[in-house]
């Protein structure tokens, strides 16, 4: 085809209506990926969900009411890299059209009633500052409260360094509200998606009850350039991909994107049946129980 006749055909294709693979080079036609839940038809990689399009998968039509909207991020540090980090909330929460990297809420799946926190990578690669910690911190309060199982989607590059140790602090936190809900005997789901990295992984995204990954998701904590340039060796095929980790126990299943709405509804479904747990001998009203 001669040049000034090709440049004519890309002049005719509209904006926004093909997208290309990373990974096998394809170009897909934009409607056929989202008829197909965002997953290449020829390779099968796995697009990125933002946290919105998560709950259009996962929830029942109109049954998911957000809470912690009005949590905004601030800057105590006034952190500066290569810009300041106000600037960079700023750009995202416009790029994203949300205050910062998580949407807490609850609703149904198939009719069972469900609390959730979900990581959105827009925001910041999905980083976790205060704001993050307390939205999932929420989330988990509420599942205690109501006694309705807790699913937290994770997509996160780890700790958000513009907010130092006041984002650290988040992993002990959040792990800490999770310890309460396993004391009240409510389950946690916890969904791993590419990627989940840092400080996540080693906090709130691999204490679930059930971890649930999607496939060849990125699941680590440090990189693994990094971990070859620590200890120089060549890391094995797959290393930190979700199938190397189920294979060595880490996680308990992966799922395909298309099915994890029915697998979810079958999990709540077996949870609902079951009757709500007792509180545990000696705790019942704060004294301790009959011997």
């Amino acid at each position: 085809m001669p040049l000034e006749q090709s440049q004519r055909s890309k002049k005719a294709i509209p904006a926004g209506v093909w997208t290309k693979c990373d990974k096998c080079e394809q170009i897909i036609y934009n409607k056929e990926l989202e008829e197909n839940f965002k997953i290449c038809p020829k390779c099968g990689a796995h697009f990125r969900l933002s946290a919105r399009e998560r709950v259009k998968l996962l929830f029942d039509e109109g049954s998911f009411k957000e809470f912690g909207e009005a949590i905004h991020p601030v800057d105590p540090l006034n952190f500066v890299d290569i810009q300041p980090y106000s600037i960079r909330l700023t750009q995202s929460q416009k790029k994203t059209g949300q205050p910062d990297a998580c949407i807490s809420g609850d609703g149904t799946v198939d009719g069972h009633p469900l609390v959730a926190a979900l990581l959105d990578f827009d925001f910041m690669g999905g980083s976790m500052g205060s704001v993050v910690g307390e939205k999932i911190t929420l989330a988990i309060e509420k599942a205690v409260k109501d006694r309705v199982p807790l699913l937290i989607v994770s997509a996160s590059g780890g700790a958000r360094m513009q907010e130092s140790i006041l984002s650290l602090m988040q992993m002990a936190k959040t792990s800490a509200a999770l310890a309460r809900l396993d004391e009240a005997g409510v389950p946690f789901i916890s969904l791993l998606t590419d990627p989940t990295t840092g400080g996540v992984t080693a906090s709130f995204a691999m204490l679930g009850d059930i971890i649930v990954a999607e496939p060849k998701a990125l699941i680590a904590f440090a990189g693994p350039r990094v971990i070859e340039q620590t200890i120089r060796e060549q890391l094995p095929e797959g290393f930190q991909l979700s199938e190397f980790l189920l294979s060595h126990g880490m996680i308990d299943v992966i799922v395909e994107r298309k099915d994890l709405k029915k697998f979810l509804a079958d999990i709540l479904s077996y949870f609902s049946d079951t009757p709500p747990l007792s509180d545990p001998p000696g705790r019942s009203g704060g004294k301790e129980g009959p011997k």
